[in-house]
């Protein structure tokens, strides 16, 4: 994460940049310099989750009480000394990092691989050397933040820049995270959260200002010596030739330091000695060996360029627009330089970002880049008016896309080719987001916040651009509706549903799944129908027009999937009284009686309509763990009626368990299933939060978080304990009060279960039909329901395949194309 080798070096070879600071002294100097401000700290959350996790135990799906507490005891320490923290997470993965995420995700499923062997081999957790988070951390850090009266923001892009460019604007303290990146860009102080002593309130500041004088550069060189050096944007190979070149020709290269150190020595005095020379004489393409990568190196130059801020490295001719992703790049003139200096304009914050274009096209034609191909395409002429239409580059079929315009609004929108109609149409767009609107609300978080952008950026566009040019493209055309939900998502109060309506995109990192024992489905593919029925409510389902049937792209981690291309999966139908409700009933509509409405809703997305009456009567906060246990039974087989005693005896004891009894259980040994197991019912409990924010909020999330309802070190106790045949009264702990209970959750699972055709059993009675190598290819059969197959509202997970994959057949794949969702 960052600028590649940079971490090393300032730790090795400019430890001077590392400065020790007492944040309790840096707020009372920030409160005597500017009274009446209260010193904040804007905190990368995705950075910190490793350090917040302090649970000793992690294999088992999650200590969530004893996470919760550290949390809140982090939040309290900061508050205590009048420090404000303000947290930001990952909204999505922007398209040029979709390389490096898929790097990590394939690299973090060797390190599971090595997980699994160890514990097979040990039956015993591995050490903190191979620590893995657990699922959901993330999801359910932003819960736990918002229960705690902290303030969590979502990001629409990448969130360092929201981080960098939220303390810029904000005069904030500082930046608390573990991204070389915040070295990078010009903005509020960075601290580093893995140097914090929470005791002390100790830590180190990494000051870009020192490190720009140990390598004679300015501030506004980094961005470039960052992307010289390779960073989530630009291959580490990209410029390695020229790196070593740089190194070849360095006279002042130090034994003492590591070769990684001297290569970043001798770049940077490759940008003082010899590109400094020619700054405002020569373009950086003559100076520098960009060659057919211009546009994605002045891509990774510009990301580091925060609002009104602007490189003095590039000029260009006037009037040249190009647009890079959501960012659309102009020129303008410097009044100090007086160079023409490039401008960009952010549509999702209506601002200028100075940033650097690629050079090119002496007739000021516009150039389009393919991802893949990194290929430059030049705009083409519209045979009917004769004028010049820019195309742009589908990765899919790596064929131009022209633009359209709308005969009444005048706005631009490119056009979509239809594989089935065999034509062109436009894609939808929403226009800016510009009224305040309600929200269906969660008492608990206080869902009702009209906020749709971040708050810390309020400047005004003062580039009078086109309007078409600064609208987003989506899947969805209703404004109000993704202002909602687009609301809903900055403030962290959804989970996927804003991906969906915008960009039809989601992704789900790698989950402690043993890839070498498939008894168990991948969570990837047993919640796939719910996410598919989402997909219905959100995006509709094509009943009425197969043609018009819209595609999500998941980039979904499980065993097998090389991730070179997303699952195009496509919505299910609802299997819902009075057909699918609308969006603007479900999120807007305040009548009492909608409730009911957005009830029926979540359980026709579990496919579980017939089991309303068994789950209402159901107590807190057990309704919602009845509904994913109720789903998970009937769609995974492989399951049995040891499994639900011990989930449903781990539910109840939780209950009446402090946090340091938590602490103190002990395990005899640690069993690769129960691992899985307990991943797998955390995975459900996050497609909770997105079903219950999809349908408008019917259930508290408070009653599906995971410090609720589940406890991984416990569960594993009462999953060895009942494999071991242990009677129920053992596995409540001989607390009888509970046996009621126990047993009236246990009915309505299994009745519920039977109505499906699924009965639950023993493993004692079906281990000889289960014990062998199931694996995905076996045809396990659907459930039925009322005499009709269930094949129609969603597979069984054995006859899941990876969906429908563009360009390259899928050795893996061993469904039929006949599937709900295959091509």
């Amino acid at each position: 994460m960052g600028v590649r080798g940079l971490q090393g070096f300032v730790g090795s070879t400019c430890p001077h940049i590392c400065t020790v600071v007492n944040f309790k002294e840096l707020a009372e100097n920030h409160r005597s310099k500017h009274p009446g401000c209260t010193p904040t700290i804007v905190v990368d959350a995705m950075c910190c989750l490793r350090y917040w996790y302090t649970p000793e135990s992690w294999i088992c799906g999650g200590q969530w009480r004893e996470y919760f507490s550290a949390l809140r005891e982090f939040v309290t320490t900061f508050t205590t000394v009048g420090i404000k923290l303000i947290f930001f997470f990952d909204g999505m993965v922007e398209q040029h990092k979709r390389d490096e995420w898929v790097k990590r995700r394939l690299k973090n499923n060797r390190e599971i691989s090595r997980i699994f062997h160890y514990i097979k081999s040990h039956k015993e957790q591995p050490g903190r050397n191979m620590f893995f988070i657990p699922s959901g951390l993330a999801i359910f850090t932003r819960f736990a933040l918002k229960t705690l009266g902290q303030e969590t923001l979502c990001s629409l892009r990448e969130a360092d820049y929201e981080v960098a460019s939220y303390g810029l604007q904000n005069n904030c303290l500082g930046i608390l995270g573990e991204d070389t990146d915040y070295l990078i860009y010009d903005t509020s102080p960075y601290f580093s959260i893995s140097e914090l002593c929470l005791e002390s309130l100790n830590t180190i500041m990494l000051c870009r200002e020192k490190l720009c004088e140990s390598l004679n550069l300015k501030l506004a060189d980094l961005p470039l010596l960052a992307c010289l050096l390779g960073n989530d944007i630009i291959p580490e190979g990209m410029f390695e030739s020229f790196r070593y070149k740089c190194l070849s020709s360095y006279t002042s290269a130090k034994e003492n330091f590591d070769k990684k150190g001297n290569i970043i020595l001798a770049v940077a005095d490759h940008i003082s000695k010899v590109l400094h020379l020619h700054q405002g004489e020569k373009k950086l393409e003559e100076m520098l060996p960009l060659g057919p990568n211009k546009a994605l190196f002045y891509k990774g130059v510009a990301s580091y360029l925060l609002p009104g801020q602007k490189s003095p490295w590039f000029f260009q001719k006037p009037k040249d627009v190009i647009t890079l992703d959501k960012q659309v790049v102009s020129m303008c003139t410097d009044p100090e330089s007086k160079q023409e200096v490039l401008m960009c304009t952010d549509p999702e914050y209506k601002q200028e970002v100075s940033m650097c274009t690629h050079p090119e096209s002496k007739q000021g034609v516009p150039m389009c880049t393919d991802p893949e191909s990194k290929q430059e395409v030049p705009m083409c002429t519209d045979p009917e008016s004769k004028q010049e239409v820019p195309m742009c580059t589908d990765p899919e079929s790596k064929k131009g896309t022209p633009i359209y315009t709308h005969p009444e609004s005048k706005h631009e929108v490119p056009m979509c080719a239809d594989p089935e109609l065999k034509q062109e149409v436009p894609m939808c767009t929403h226009p800016e987001i510009k009224q305040k609107l309600p929200i269906g609300t969660d008492p608990e978080f206080k869902l009702e916040s009209p906020m749709c952008t971040n708050p810390g950026i309020k400047q005004e566009d003062p580039m009078n651009l086109e309007p078409e040019i600064k609208q987003q493209v989506t899947m969805v055309s209703d404004p109000e509706i993704l202002k909602v939900a687009q609301a809903q998502h900055v403030q962290g109060e959804s989970y996927l549903v804003y991906n969906i309506m915008s960009s039809g995109e989601i992704e789900c990192s790698n989950t402690l799944e043993d890839a070498l024992d498939q008894a168990l489905p991948s969570q990837a593919f047993a919640y796939r129908p719910v996410r598919q029925r989402v997909y219905a409510l959100l995006l509709g389902d094509g009943r009425d027009d197969s043609s018009s049937c819209p595609t999500v792209k998941e980039w979904f981690v499980y065993s097998g999937n090389p991730l070179k291309h997303p699952d195009l999966v496509r919505p299910l139908p609802m299997n819902l009284a009075g057909g699918t409700p609308s969006l603007k009933l479900l999120w807007l509509n305040q009548e009492p009686e909608i409730q009911a409405r957005r009830l029926d809703t979540l359980l026709a997305c579990f496919d579980l309509s017939s089991s309303r009456e068994e789950l209402q009567a159901v107590e807190n906060p057990f309704k919602a763990l009845c509904c994913l246990l109720i789903y998970l039974f009937v769609q995974v087989d492989t399951l049995c009626l040891e499994d639900l005693h011990a989930f449903v005896a781990q539910a109840l004891c939780l209950q009446g368990k402090s946090t340091l009894q938590l602490v103190d259980l002990q395990l005899d040994y640690v069993d690769p299933r129960a691992v899985q197991l307990g991943s797998l019912l955390v995975r459900g409990l996050t497609t909770l939060v997105l079903v219950n924010s999809a349908c408008g909020f019917p259930w508290r999330m408070s009653d599906f978080m995971p410090w609720n309802v589940f406890d991984g070190k416990l569960f594993h106790q009462k999953y060895l304990l009942s494999e071991k045949g242990y009677a129920v009264e053992v596995l409540l702990e001989q607390n009888r009060s509970q046996l009621t209970r126990f047993h009236n959750l246990k009915s309505v699972v299994c009745k519920a279960c039977m109505k499906e055709n699924r009965r639950i059993v023993s493993r004692q009675h079906g281990r000889s039909h289960h014990s062998g190598r199931w694996g995905r290819e076996g045809s396990g059969s659907h459930r039925t329901s009322s005499g009709h197959s269930r094949s129609g509202q969603g597979q069984h997970w054995r006859d899941q395949g990876p969906g429908s994959r563009p360009r390259e057949p899928d050795q893996w794949r061993r469904c039929s194309s006949s599937s709900g969702w295959s091509n």
